[in-house]
């Protein structure tokens, strides 16, 4: 996870978001890792994918803006380091970036365009998966309209590029684009909406009263219900994805 404008909560990601990590392993099939290759995890979370990748003899480094997920990812004895995805630190070296379900949370993406081109070697690999135009667009209405009910302006936290607009900004940045998919993808949540919105959606309770945050949600929930409730009694959520793999032109 890489906003800094959200306190992330290792063992309640777990518990209310570990589908999240689940649903990322096509991102790791399309990067196509090999033993021995040096590959960066932009937005690496408590290190889940991570362990994978080290296990098929990988050197994997990854990074995240939350202390609390780093510290995670470090007690699987992962290297995970406190960092920005948006000011890389790094020059050379990486056979390949990927990132699973962070990039959204990062609107200078042309800066993070920008470090994983310098972090590759020439030729390296980018791969990636985070929302695309529409993603959790009803969700975002129900809570916008619940901020306007309160004479607050809409808010939309989320980087959530067209594919057209992203491979534009990929191709500028010194990138091929090999792949690019998107593509809805309504995903079943594990329990209740409230614990979703609890998790990601601290940007829409801004401005607003802590008093105010449970009423808020619960009339956002109730709008839902009808669109994100189904019969089987499980929430879901309506994602949209947009999923790619580029190379790092040649020097």
């Amino acid at each position: 996870m890489v906003s800094g404008a959200i306190r992330w909560d290792p063992e309640r990601y777990a518990a209310t978001a570990r589908f999240v990590t689940e649903l990322g392993r096509p991102v790791l099939e399309w990067l196509a890792p090999r033993a021995g290759e040096r590959i960066l995890d932009l937005g690496c979370g408590d290190g889940l994918l991570m362990a994978e990748l080290a296990a098929l003899g990988c050197a994997v480094v990854g990074i995240d803006a939350s202390a609390e997920m780093v510290e995670a990812a470090r007690a699987r004895g992962l290297d995970a380091r406190v960092m920005d995805a948006q000011a890389l630190a790094f020059d050379g070296g990486f056979d390949a970036v990927y990132s699973n379900a962070a990039l959204h949370w990062m609107p200078q993406a042309g800066s993070v365009i920008g470090g994983v081109r310098r972090a590759l070697v020439p030729g390296g690999r980018f791969v990636g998966e985070f929302g695309g135009a529409g993603n959790v667009a009803g969700i975002c209405a129900a809570l916008n309209a619940a901020r306007a009910r309160r004479g607050l302006p809409s808010v939309s936290p989320w980087f959530n590029p067209s594919p057209v607009e992203y491979r534009a900004m990929l191709e500028a940045g010194g990138f091929s684009v090999e792949r690019l998919e998107h593509f809805p993808r309504p995903t079943p949540l594990p329990g209740p909406l409230g614990d979703w919105l609890q998790t990601f959606t601290g940007a829409f309770l801004e401005a607003v009263p802590r008093a105010e945050h449970a009423a808020l949600l619960a009339e956002a929930l109730e709008r839902l219900r009808a669109t994100h409730l189904g019969p089987d009694g499980a929430w879901r959520v309506d994602y949209v994805r947009l999923r790619f793999a580029a190379r790092r032109a040649l020097d």
